[in-house]
């Protein structure tokens, strides 16, 4: 008995002295993610500033649990959200019935829906757990213009832009 006492003893006097420590100090230092983890949906802009959701709700649609609202409007060329005809003027997410399974981000024509590293999560009301339109888009680059923008007629056509081949 004493034997297996002095086992334990050691155990915890290794453990202690000489391994190294994993404990993080959370919030001052994070966890760095792993490079497929589905976090904190974003909405993402094109470079310009141009919102890249063009309001097809496809994303809710595809979404399982339900947890995505789409409502689209009609662009102008007086006020320009997003590249194509529509955009979406509602744009809402429930985090409490999303289960982060990522078919929003499969579905999404326009990659516009991705899902970031962000794992901080918490939620003292329900209403705080919607996410909208402007607690998900990202903000704009620099040299990018915000929405809504006024452009010239006939500029934007396609609700994707034309893909150019990678150049090497």
């Amino acid at each position: 008995m004493l034997v297996e006492l002095a086992r334990g003893m050691w155990t915890t006097l290794r453990a202690l002295f000489f391994e190294k420590k994993v404990t993080t100090q959370y919030p001052e230092e994070k966890k760095p993610v792993k490079p497929r983890f589905r976090g904190r949906h974003v909405l993402n802009r094109y470079e310009n500033g141009l919102e890249k959701c063009i309001g097809c709700s496809l994303c809710a649609a595809a979404c399982p649990s339900d947890a995505i609202f789409v409502e689209s409007s009609e662009n102008t060329d007086e006020k320009r959200f997003s590249p194509g005809e529509r955009y979406a003027s509602t744009y809402e997410i429930n985090m409490l019935r999303c289960i982060y399974c990522g078919f929003c981000e499969d579905a999404c024509p326009t990659e516009a829906i991705t899902m970031g590293d962000n794992y901080e999560l918490s939620f003292t009301d329900r209403r705080d757990a919607i996410y909208t339109k402007e607690m998900l888009i990202v903000p704009v680059q620099t040299g990018g213009q915000p929405t809504p923008q006024v452009t010239p007629p006939g500029v934007y056509t396609r609700s994707v832009p034309e893909m150019k081949d990678p150049v090497d």
